[in-house]
């Protein structure tokens, strides 16, 4: 019966994914907002709820390893499985200010986050205190304000005027599209643990793998379908919005509630978190993340999940 749960909270989870980004791409026409910034800001950190709701509850529980699991899977998920999917289905361009500041920022919070968890600074246990999370949740508030700030400076070309029903279907189809990923997925999710314990895994390889896939179908969604509509800017700023969101917010909120420790998660786990935030750039680098380039990131996400499998049997 688990399995056709799955296949049936799929089927909604691609509906309303579908529902959520024509809803965005009809506010972001009318408030002349670029599809990069609503992809970050609405699409990005709408997606991502679900991440927020599982490592938070992971925090409560005194539960750690699903808690940061949950980001570090979810992130080498979106970048190298979901960024790598939308590259195949159609090339994803990479702006001037992509690789000026967004994928920049991303790299250098994934950097810094790594430095938090290992303690570089003040030593001890690994984790992520109060104190670190404060200073990332200030960190996401400052990549809110500097979206929103950038979008302003620039001319945005709108083809069509939305009139006031339009946006007002637009943002019913945002909300109800949001709140359907975020309860399909949560089923889904529900389902996809009680068969891996069945399976007999551990909690972190749960959080890294089922559980971090698992809330990031949204994301998936959401960027396949702006890939499949040819607005590949839409697609990368909801990967790159919830690479951040989650690494800032989520992590910042979830270390308030409990202290973090982090003892299921390798400093590998985190090298990869790493990788998967600098190779956008290094690819995109002429403008554009190509198929081939696509193909590559998907075959990375296979080589890290084949390694997890391989560390989970020996």
């Amino acid at each position: 019966m688990e399995y056709l749960y799955l296949l049936i909270c799929l089927a909604v989870i691609v509906f309303s994914a579908d529902a959520l980004v024509a809803g965005a791409v009809t506010i972001a026409k009318r408030f002349k907002i670029s599809d990069f910034v609503i992809g970050a800001v609405i699409v990005g950190v709408g997606t991502s709820f679900p991440e927020l709701v599982v490592s938070s509850i992971g925090a409560i529980e005194g539960n750690s390893d699903i808690a940061i699991g949950n980001v570090v899977g979810s992130n080498i998920f979106n970048i190298l499985g979901i960024l790598g999917l939308t590259a195949l289905i159609m090339p994803v361009a990479v702006s001037k200010e992509n690789k000026r500041f967004d994928l920049p920022f991303c790299i250098g919070l994934s950097l810094l986050t790594l430095l938090l968890v290992f303690n570089f600074f003040t030593g001890g246990e690994a984790g992520i205190s109060r104190i670190d999370g404060l200073v990332l949740l200030a960190i996401f508030g400052f990549f809110m304000w500097s979206s929103l700030r950038s979008n302003k400076k620039k001319e945005v070309v709108v083809e069509m005027v939305v009139t006031n029903k339009q946006l007002s279907i637009g943002v019913g189809k945002v909300f109800l599209g949001l709140g359907a990923l975020i309860v399909a997925s949560r089923f889904f999710l529900d389902n996809a643990i009680l068969i891996a314990k069945a399976w007999g895994v551990n909690e972190a390889f749960i959080a890294i793998t089922l559980v971090a896939c698992g809330t990031s179908l949204p994301e998936l969604a959401a960027s396949l379908v702006a890939a499949a509509k040819k607005n590949t800017q839409l697609a990368l700023g909801n990967v790159i919005g919830s690479n951040i969101f989650n690494l800032s917010l989520i992590l910042g909120t979830a270390s308030q509630i409990t202290p973090l420790t982090s003892s299921g998660i390798t400093f590998i786990d985190y090298a990869v978190v790493i990788f998967a935030a600098i190779i956008p750039l290094v690819l995109g680098i002429k403008g554009k993340l190509n198929r081939w380039a696509g193909a590559f990131l998907f075959l990375c996400f296979v080589a890290y999940n084949a390694y997890l499998i391989y560390s989970q049997i020996n």
